[in-house]
Formats: structure tokens, C-alpha cells, sequence
């Protein structure tokens, strides 16, 4: 099975010139979304991983599957305002202005070992701070596992500028 022919490409959306990568369609797939979570998870596993950690909204679809098969527990970063506890957050710089993700202040402890899960990477913002959240809690990234990569946008090398291996399913050209 191809799973990149499981990705619906939505010409111009959200703006003029950008080709969104729906992976809804992937996730509808018993066999594709069981072969994403078991590839997601594959050069991890044995990997003495202890928590997983998924970004906002897709992330938790995918980590939450990470994490149950690698048998760890999972960690929602989430933007700031929403969760209802007490959090540690980082601010990181978008396009046009700034944004700021954030997790419980007992979600990582010190010292674990941590595979952040996204659905895709593109510019590394958002990646990249969540790399910074973890390690402030106390965490290790041991890696960042995400189904589409646009590499044309250089998230990977942000990521891998920080020491952070990188796993990806799947490349898409453009924005």
C-alpha cells in the first residue's frame, strides 16, 4: 500500500498557492493509519522511550497511537489557554508574530525520554518549541516522528540543528 496516495492535496487552502496535505483520508484507512502508527513507532521502538508527546490537534490522533502501542504514556502540548492546569510554555516566533504552546508542569519529568509526533513538518516552528518545552520540563527528545515532511520549508534542519534525529513517511514538494 502507497500512503502517500492516502493523503488528499487541497489545492489553495488555507491561502492562494498552497497545496494543503489532508491526512484525514489516511487516518480513515484501517490499513493505512495501522501502517503509519507501526512505522511512526518502528525506529523507536526498544528506544527505552517513556513518553510520547503530540502537538495540537493531529498529533494527539497520532501520539495517542504512539504512545498506546509503545506502551508509555502520552503528553498533549497544547496552545496556550488550554489546558486546565498549572503549565510551563514556550513562545516561538510564526511568520507574522508569535504563538506559544504549552504542557502540564507534571506532564515530563526530569530525565525522560521523550518521541515528539506530529503529522507533518514543514518550516520547524512549531516542532522546534515543543523541543524546548520538553527540555525545559526535564525531558530528552530522542527523536520526532511525523508522517509528511515538506522539505522545501528546512524543518528537518532546524530539528536536526538542535540534535534532534528525525523520522518522516513521506515527502511532499512546495508549501
Amino acid at each position: 500500500m502507497d500512503l502517500k496516495s492516502l493523503v488528499r492535496s487541497i489545492p489553495d487552502y488555507p491561502k492562494q498557492g498552497i497545496v494543503f496535505r489532508d491526512i484525514t483520508t489516511l487516518l480513515q484507512s484501517p490499513v493505512g493509519f495501522r501502517r503509519s502508527v507501526d512505522e511512526l513507532v518502528q525506529p523507536f521502538a526498544g528506544s527505552a522511550i517513556n513518553r510520547v508527546a503530540g502537538i495540537e490537534a493531529r498529533g494527539f490522533i497520532l501520539g495517542g497511537a504512539v504512545a498506546h502501542q509503545l506502551s508509555v504514556g502520552f503528553v498533549p502540548i497544547r496552545k496556550k489557554g488550554k489546558l486546565p492546569w498549572q503549565t510551563i510554555s514556550v513562545e516561538y516566533q510564526l511568520e507574522y508574530g508569535s504563538d506559544e504552546i504549552e504542557i502540564h508542569i507534571d506532564g515530563i519529568n526530569q530525565g525522560d525520554r521523550v518521541l515528539l509526533v506530529d503529522d507533518l513538518i514543514a518550516t520547524g516552528g512549531t516542532a522546534t518549541a515543543a523541543v524546548e518545552l520538553i527540555r525545559e520540563a526535564g525531558g530528552e527528545v530522542v527523536g520526532c516522528s511525523f508522517v509528511i515532511e515538506l522539505p522545501a520549508l528546512g524543518g528537518r534542519q532546524r530539528l536536526e540543528a538542535l540534535g534532534v534525529s528525525v523520522r518522516t513517511l513521506m515527502e511532499f514538494e512546495g508549501e
